[in-house]
């Protein structure tokens, strides 16, 4: 299993905050993962069509896309962040 969550205006579009997913045996990295859940979810496809500077981390560390999962990750999308 992969735990999934989704922080501020992702949560917000999705109506969701997280949910957990079984690791599909084609999904490796963290590129796979966005592509699986990009054919899996019309929401999620145009989240990830209309922002390509979403971040990932993956058990609390903000990773690259070709981060290699393992059953059991935490996985956590948020917008890019700004400051000031």
């Amino acid at each position: 299993m992969l735990s999934l969550h989704y922080f501020a205006s992702i949560r917000e579009r999705l109506d969701k905050d997280s949910e957990e997913i079984e690791l599909p045996a084609s999904v490796s990295t963290v590129e796979d993962l966005i592509a699986h859940l990009r054919r899996s979810d019309p929401a999620l496809d145009a989240l990830f069509t209309a922002n390509n500077k979403i971040l990932v981390a993956v058990n609390q560390t903000v990773v690259s896309r070709d981060h290699q999962l393992a059953a059991g990750d935490e996985v956590a999308f948020f917008p890019p962040m700004t400051g000031g």
